[in-house]
């Protein structure tokens, strides 16, 4: 297991920077990542991230169909807020684990 520094914190991260203990996480954070993945993040994005940590911490599964259902926000804006690998980018900002459906 791996860790980083967040804001002068030491955070226990799996060898791809996903955090290992949700509890860790802070929208500070989150802010940091982000920055790390090349993302300035909007009250849009943080309505996403919670949406996610609420999900994943109630041990539900996600998928990119399961947050364009969410009423969140809509299949395409979530690959405009998280271009690329949406879940798999917004999950690590969320602060949880990688989905069992992204490689």
């Amino acid at each position: 297991m791996a860790e980083k520094v967040y804001l002068g914190k030491t955070i226990s991260v799996t060898d791809e920077g996903y955090l290992t203990d949700a509890s860790q996480w802070t929208k500070e954070i989150a802010l940091e990542i982000a920055k790390e993945e090349g993302l300035t993040l909007t009250d849009k994005h943080f309505a996403v991230i919670d949406y996610i940590r609420e999900r994943v911490l109630k041990g539900e599964a996600l998928t990119i169909r399961s947050i364009g259902k969410s009423g969140v926000i809509d299949t395409k804006g979530f690959y405009e807020l998280f271009p690329g690998a949406p879940l798999k980018k917004a999950t690590k900002i969320a602060g949880v684990a990688k989905p069992v459906s992204c490689v």
